[in-house]
């Protein structure tokens, strides 16, 4: 385990600049996609849906694991057993007490490697905010996020998914990428990268989210994870953006996807969503990693939700897209 309090004193000492890469820096590592991809349109020709993986995000569950209905420890059981899903993504949530427990982290560990489960991520939230002006505060955000890439690195994981702050916008991204670059550094010793999810406030502004990218600019150790939802809506649920056009432009620095579900037809389509374009967009950028099943409905059942959007990603997956009239 790495030294937290050494850390959280550079940190803090860095006042936030020195662990970061300057915007003005060329990439030692640069993104593996043409800068023409970054004003992409969100409109993928017709052709073959690309390969990928499924993973289930343990929000989906999370009414039955608040509920005591599923204990943290059984997730990676049930996603394989009553889902036949292989990864995982966890939510802190589940387990906030537990970032330093050895044994507990050890045990959850065992589990999944006995179902044969992977786990890819750990979905951090309330851990402080990385993008806080004050120096300190940040410092401490920092501090916080790391005891989650121990924890991370103990169950084997690929990364984890930070909450980027509200401190920030496409044209102000001192601080944030102050705060972020500084857990890069430290997510670097463990081999753990770190994502950002389109969850709110400025990240759900993708020219501020890629903006932040840019100003970290460390492709290998900082991306995005691309959520099919989570876009600022009009009073009658309707998107502000262009969601498909937000995606695609996430997509270039993607370590992860979220799919977000809320509900299905008849047919098995999600109602708000168009998959089949959002999984085209997702293939044409090279992305064929895990896609993580995130149902967020209210009229299925959490099981009745993850099976149904389950099914519609492997009915998808290498299916040939066809764009809509």
């Amino acid at each position: 385990m790495l030294n937290r309090r050494s850390f959280l004193k550079t940190a803090a000492l860095a006042g936030g600049a020195s662990l970061v890469l300057s915007p003005g820096r060329s990439m030692a590592h640069p993104f593996p996609f043409s800068p023409t991809l970054d004003e992409p349109t969100g409109a993928p020709a017709a052709g073959p849906i690309g390969d990928f993986k499924i993973s289930l995000a343990q929000w989906s569950l999370h009414k039955a694991i608040f509920g005591k209905q599923i204990d943290n420890l059984d997730f990676p059981k049930v996603a394989r057993e009553r889902f036949g899903i292989e990864a995982v993504e966890f939510v802190n949530q589940f387990f906030k007490d537990k970032a330093g427990d050895s044994a507990y982290l050890k045990e959850l560990k065992t589990r999944a490697d006995d179902h044969g489960v992977t786990c890819v991520l750990i979905m951090i939230d309330g851990e402080g905010d990385l993008s806080a002006p004050d120096d300190t505060k940040r410092a401490q955000a920092v501090s916080n996020h790391a005891r989650w890439v121990d924890a991370a690195a103990a169950l084997g994981c690929r990364a984890i998914r930070v909450n980027t702050g509200s401190n920030y916008s496409a044209t102000n991204t001192e601080t944030v990428a102050a705060g972020c670059g500084a857990l890069v550094e430290y997510g670097k010793k463990a081999n753990i990268k770190i994502i950002c999810e389109n969850h709110g406030g400025p990240s759900s502004d993708p020219d501020a989210l890629v903006a932040l990218m840019k100003a970290v600019n460390e492709p290998e150790f900082f991306g995005t994870l691309p959520d099919f939802g989570n876009f600022p809506r009009n009073p009658d649920g309707t998107y502000k953006i262009d969601i498909y056009q937000a995606i695609a432009r996430l997509m270039p620095y993607a370590k992860g996807v979220s799919a977000k579900s809320y509900d299905f037809d008849a047919n098995g389509e999600e109602t708000r969503l168009d998959y089949a374009r959002l999984l085209k967009i997702v293939t044409d950028a090279g992305y064929h990693g895990y896609v993580g099943i995130e149902y967020e409905g209210s009229r299925l059942s959490e099981p009745e939700g993850v099976m149904a959007t389950k099914r519609l990603l492997e009915r998808l997956r290498g299916a040939k897209y066809t764009p809509k009239a």
